[in-house]
């Protein structure tokens, strides 16, 4: 199994930032994708951002310009840097990572508990 532990959420007013670290443990051969989704009160859950062990990364438009996704793969760690926060930011993210315990195994998604992000203005 893997294991995804999200910190670094909370709140922050309007124009902040903050900077969410996911890391992944457990049985792990390799990580294929790594990513954030978020769900907002009464909004269905909605991809932020992705980036593959290669490094390339698709954001969410509404976060392009303001968000910036990073992973450090000898640690399976993947990082958002938030900043110029809006108010519409305000959900609760996830960590998703998409990761093979061995090469008799398939890639399988995993998902972390997640962490609160609130933007007040």
């Amino acid at each position: 199994q893997v294991q995804l532990v999200e910190s670094g959420g909370g709140l922050v007013q309007a124009g902040g930032s903050l900077r969410l670290s996911c890391a992944a443990s457990g049985t792990i051969f390799r990580v294929n994708i790594m990513g954030w989704y978020r769900q907002a009160p009464g909004k269905q859950r909605e991809l932020v951002a992705t980036i593959s062990s290669r490094g390339n990364i698709n954001y969410v438009d509404s976060v392009k310009g303001r968000f910036t996704i990073s992973r450090d793969n000898a640690k399976n760690t993947v990082y958002l840097q938030m900043n110029s926060l809006k108010p519409e930011d305000t959900a609760h993210c996830c960590c998703y990572a998409n990761s093979q315990r061995s090469t008799a195994y398939p890639l399988t998604d995993y998902w972390g508990q997640g962490t609160q992000v609130t933007v007040y203005s």
